[in-house]
């Protein structure tokens, strides 16, 4: 790599997200995980915690100029990461005076593409009001860089497809950060699309306690982090240093990263693959049904092959 770019690897940042993105040399980033304060208003609490403050950040601006300050932000990530890489995003749904605020409110006016919502099933939630059903569910965004003309990117491999849209993962625990996310969100993330890729960069720019950095640093991936709070950037620091403590989380989060058969190993087989049937299984289904039933199977076979 250029040594400009050498400068920036395996570091955290400590000051404003914006600023120092705007600092980052262009298409540098293969992918990227963060969860960035969600503008609560520091004034939400439920029946099991008080009220979230982060240090040295405010959680209480106006909420229009939050949305415009994470657009400003994700178009900068945008800038900074190669084609074809992707970002991922997560956020919650909010009420303000019974108006949903929703992460789609903003994310559609950026230039990131919108590959796929995924549904973070916590299990279990901090703030527990009676005005709707328990909600212990976040968003993770998965947003895509197109490269050329192609908006759709590359398939994941079928390990991590089987996976699903919807995270059951519990959050972290005995971590001093306010709202952190367990090893397990961002580690998926990053294997699920650097799988096979021997070197690449990750970005946190709201990296919090760490833990992105400690997933990208297991993975054997660099890493750039930003955060705000002197706090937090100390807690991290120490933490990567200590990463080796990590792996068995980690370890139990690849594991889930498999499948028995493949598609193509089923459909060699002659095992179920729905219509993409191989022709000597088709041609098998023919000779055994009777001459006059052999017209219904054309019309399939000529479906299955246009």
């Amino acid at each position: 790599m250029p040594e400009v770019i050498e400068d920036y690897l395996n570091k955290i940042f400590c000051g404003d997200a914006l600023e120092i993105l705007k600092r980052l040399p262009d298409e540098i980033v293969d992918v990227g995980v963060t969860s960035p304060p969600y503008n609560k208003g520091e004034n939400k609490k439920g029946w099991l915690v008080p009220n979230i403050k982060y240090s040295g950040a405010s959680d209480k601006l106006p909420e229009a100029e939050y949305q415009r300050r994470q657009i400003g932000v994700l178009n900068e990530i945008y800038r900074i990461t190669k084609p074809g890489g992707s970002f991922f995003y997560n956020h919650k749904l909010r009420w303000e005076r019974g108006k949903l605020l929703h992460p789609m409110d903003w994310l559609r006016k950026t230039k990131w593409i919108i590959k796929q919502e995924i549904i973070w099933d916590r299990m279990i939630a901090g703030n527990i009001r009676g005005w709707r059903f328990w909600q212990v569910d976040e968003r993770i965004y998965w947003l895509y860089k197109p490269k050329g003309k192609n908006i759709i990117g590359e398939e994941l491999k079928p390990k991590h497809a089987l996976l699903t849209s919807i995270w059951r993962i519990l959050p972290e625990k005995n971590n001093p950060h306010p709202a952190p996310f367990p090893l397990a969100l961002p580690l998926r993330c990053i294997y699920s699309v650097m799988d096979g890729k021997k070197k690449g960069l990750v970005l946190d720019p709201y990296c919090g306690s760490g833990t992105t950095l400690v997933a990208a640093k297991i993975l054997g991936y660099d890493f750039i982090g930003i955060d705000i709070s002197p706090e937090y950037c100390g807690f991290a620091e120490e933490r990567l240093k200590d990463y080796k403590k990590e792996i068995i989380d980690a370890e139990e989060e690849i594991r889930k990263h498999i499948v028995v058969k493949t598609f193509k190993e089923r459909k060699l087989k002659g095992e179920f693959v729905g219509r993409y049937a191989p022709m000597n299984k088709i041609k098998e289904k023919m000779q055994d049904k009777p001459k006059n039933k052999r017209s219904e199977i054309r019309p399939t076979i000529l479906k299955i092959f246009e």
